[in-house]
């Protein structure tokens, strides 16, 4: 889990303005944790931001990772990404800064 977060929050370049949330963001999320999606189809979601064969290995790993974890895991997952997302905007919220976040 904590490659996925890596993965998520650092590697891929996501901007996102504060309050609004991040779209993409909820894509990956949802496709990373969807047993429905094939660890090729993954892939191919998001190869622009893995075209090395490391990179395409380790986005295999991740969704192999989710692949193998039960439902109730996936929606804990699931639900612990809405409350970290929520918690930062409100947090970054409140202290009165309206700039522009860069989810990478």
């Amino acid at each position: 889990m904590k490659l996925l977060r890596v993965l998520v929050l650092i590697a891929l370049p996501l901007y996102c303005l504060a309050g609004s949330g991040c779209p993409f963001l909820e894509e990956v999320v949802n496709k990373t944790i969807s047993p429905e999606v094939s660890v090729s189809e993954y892939q191919n979601f998001l190869q622009d931001f893995a075209q090395t064969t490391d990179k395409k290995e380790a986005l295999a790993d991740v969704k192999q990772c989710f692949l193998n974890q039960s439902n109730e895991t996936l929606y804990n997952y699931a639900q612990m990404m809405v409350i970290t997302v929520s918690s930062d905007v409100l947090s970054n919220h409140g202290a009165g800064t309206s700039r522009l976040y860069v989810c990478h």
